[in-house]
């Protein structure tokens, strides 16, 4: 426990801190939330901007009392974790009348507010979002935005959800709820994406009812590879962000540190066992009661592959341990076996700017407790078999279990240390009960 005791009393490691600046009229500025501190500058226009749903998590580190659906925040600071300088324009109220706010003036003083701030270190070119669609604003705003937007040399690129909002006169993205029209035929600078299982526009934002995780995730990736082509940028090493998080946890082995690699709300999701933390304070009570040091002294990861994305690292390993202890996010309340584990893994780490969001992650749990000697070679099936044959008086049918154990982990290795397809032999067989 003395490990334990230390990191208790570690500090915790600064977040990256830049509060948000109330400009004049209806718009915001939101310095970039990386640790490197700067980046290039968005624009971004929504129709309003309820509280974040990370202001609403729990602070006991529990997740009982968790409401929303995602721990996504709003656009605006999502964005500046992505390392952006952002300026947000809302119309007051979406669709107010006319109290002298004009697109053309709000643009051309939110690009002037990106260029004059040391933070933002492009200043000859800025991208443009737009959530909702039209009729979420005054009648005339996607007209006057539209003639705006073409006036504007500075403004290079743009990402929507409506294609009401007719931004084609530079390359554009725009995403779209439901199913794609067999008759739909984009503009020449368009590029579009539809999302089958979205409900409407605004299945991108978290304060929305009609929020669709994966359809936003999804369109998110895309609208960061889109932005970054068009405004050079930021560029982060990931594999390096996610090697540095990795030996914070199972070399340095501090709960701090890893932490401080991580997002304002980020969160772990064990797959096999739904082990792991929703939110900063659940994810460190976790980190540090039931990973961090749960983990065995010899405990590794062996890398078998890796691939990696705009805004994901994916990779295939094996983890290694002795099961010399207590392992609950991996084998929940399993006393020690004492054997050697070779485990395969795969793990989807979504990293957003110069921290992570979140990391999916899964195993070969057949494999776990086989290796384990935990899972039975045959099991009972309680059954009649495909030929109509049932098991006579005093017997019972029982199948080979379709498990691997360490040669899983050879096999991904090397794909010639196993022949393939043994398990078509396998046979139920009758026996007595």
């Amino acid at each position: 426990m003395p490990l334990e005791m230390a990191d208790q009393e570690e500090t915790p490691v600064p977040l990256p801190s830049a509060p948000t600046i109330q400009l004049a009229g209806h718009a915001t500025l939101q310095p970039p939330l990386t640790r490197r501190g700067y980046g290039p500058g968005l624009v971004v226009i929504t129709p309003g901007d309820p509280p974040s749903p990370s202001e609403s998590m729990p602070k006991d580190g529990q997740e009982g009392s968790l409401k929303t659906k995602t721990l996504d925040p709003m656009p605006q600071k999502k964005w500046a974790e992505e390392g952006y300088a952002v300026v947000q324009l809302t119309p007051e109220d979406g669709k107010q009348g006319d109290d002298g706010w004009d697109i053309a003036t709000a643009l051309n003083q939110a690009i002037e507010t990106l260029e004059k701030l040391e933070t933002c270190n492009v200043k000859d070119r800025f991208g443009l979002i737009v959530y909702g669609k039209p009729s979420q604003y005054t009648t005339d705003l996607a007209s006057k935005l539209k003639a705006a937007y073409e006036a504007e040399s500075r403004l290079v690129a743009s990402v929507s959800f409506s294609t009401n909002w007719d931004l084609s006169s530079k390359p554009e993205l725009v995403h779209l709820a439901g199913s794609a029209l067999t008759s739909s035929s984009p503009r020449a600078k368009t590029r579009q994406h539809y999302y089958a299982p979205a409900q409407s526009s605004s299945f991108v934002l978290p304060s929305s009812p009609d929020f669709h995780y994966g359809s936003a995730a999804v369109s998110h990736t895309r609208s960061l590879s889109f932005l970054r082509a068009h405004l050079g940028g930021p560029i982060f090493d990931l594999e390096a962000i996610w090697d540095e998080h990795t030996a914070f946890e199972f070399a340095t082995r501090s709960v701090a540190r890893t932490m401080g690699t991580m997002v304002d709300e980020p969160y772990v999701n064990h797959v096999p066992t739904l082990t792991g933390g929703m939110g900063r304070e659940a994810l460190t009570k976790f980190y540090r009661e039931r990973f961090i040091f749960s983990n065995p002294a010899d405990a590794g990861l062996e890398l078998v592959s890796r691939t990696v994305g705009v805004d994901r690292v994916v990779d295939e390993f094996i983890y290694v341990l002795t099961h010399d202890r207590v392992v609950d996010w991996l084998l929940p309340g399993i006393p020690p076996t004492h054997k050697h584990l070779r485990i395969p893994f795969t793990s989807v780490v979504n990293i957003r700017g110069d921290r992570l969001y979140h990391e999916h992650i899964h195993w070969d749990q057949g494999t776990a407790l086989a290796q384990a000697g935990l899972l039975p070679s045959y099991l009972p099936f309680p059954y009649a078999l495909p030929d109509g044959r049932t098991a006579g008086s005093g017997k019972r049918f029982e199948y080979r279990v379709p498990v691997g154990g360490n040669e899983t982990a050879a096999k991904l290795e090397d794909a010639g240390a196993h022949p393939s397809n043994g398990m078509f032999e396998y046979e139920v067989r009758e026996v007595d009960i």
